[in-house]
């Protein structure tokens, strides 16, 4: 992996072309929370059908997560500065403008990212979030506690032990994880996800019972569309062949 600098954090990232002398149009991805570049892009084999599809891939670690500094202040970790990592490493790169995909914290972290930089955002795909983007803070905080707890075994929800179980096998620095979750907690009103003017796709699994509901923050949006994942919940969906087929055209479609 290589690494750059962002507002005093070491921010890892992967910078794949599609294997032709054309380095490809590019698409930056964000991960969601408690997973890493290679559990959320790679190993559903998302870099695999992007580069494919002619597609230069860009894909980091968020801080706090895989190869990236992890502070512990949640302070660290809001939204907005989480996109400024963005914008960052599309400056980084020399990049002018990039196509944009994020997953659930991932999606949240891109809407900050286009409202606040809309010139340097061809298009955005936001996937494992809907209307929660607008009425939900992220996260319950009790996954911040389930973090935080003495152990695994010492947990007895099944919603915190999913997440205390996932991140502890992507290897992830708990108190760190705890900190996004308390510091990342920033919501978009309806009238700012309106200025979101460049198309959009909001994809999320029919049984995502997280996310909230896809047509209504598409409906908020001048340029945007939704796609229903059939059968698939919020953590079920990263990898879905009609995810990745959906999201292929609609990168295809735009201008």
């Amino acid at each position: 992996m290589q690494r750059f600098a962002s507002q005093g954090i070491a921010i890892a990232y992967i910078d794949k072309a599609p294997g032709s002398n054309d380095r490809g149009e590019p698409i930056v991805l964000i991960h969601g929370f408690a997973s890493t570049h290679a559990v959320n892009w790679v190993n559903p084999s998302w870099l695999q059908a992007l580069n494919d599809a002619g597609r230069r891939v860009i894909a980091l670690d968020n801080r706090g997560h895989g190869q990236s500094d992890k502070p512990h202040d949640p302070q660290a970790y809001r939204s907005a500065i989480m996109a400024e990592d963005v914008r960052g490493l599309i400056d980084h790169l020399g990049l002018s403008r990039v196509d944009v995909m994020g997953y659930s914290m991932g999606a949240r972290i891109a809407a900050f990212l286009t409202l606040a930089h809309p010139e340097r955002v061809r298009s955005v795909i936001f996937g494992g979030l809907g209307h929660h983007l607008v009425d939900g803070v992220g996260l319950p905080l009790a996954i911040a506690e389930a973090m935080e707890a003495a152990s695994l075994a010492s947990l007895t929800d099944p919603r915190q032990r999913q997440f205390r179980a996932f991140a502890e096998q992507s290897g992830g620095d708990l108190q760190a994880l705890a900190a996004c979750i308390r510091g990342s907690r920033q919501t978009l009103s309806p009238a700012q996800m309106a200025e979101i003017g460049c198309p959009a796709l909001v994809a999320i699994g029919a049984k995502d019972d997280i996310a909230g509901n896809p047509h209504a923050l598409a409906a908020m949006m001048p340029r945007a569309s939704a796609l229903v994942i059939p059968n698939r919940d919020h953590q079920l969906t990263v990898g879905d062949k009609v995810y990745k087929q959906g999201a292929l055209e609609f990168l295809a479609a735009r201008p």
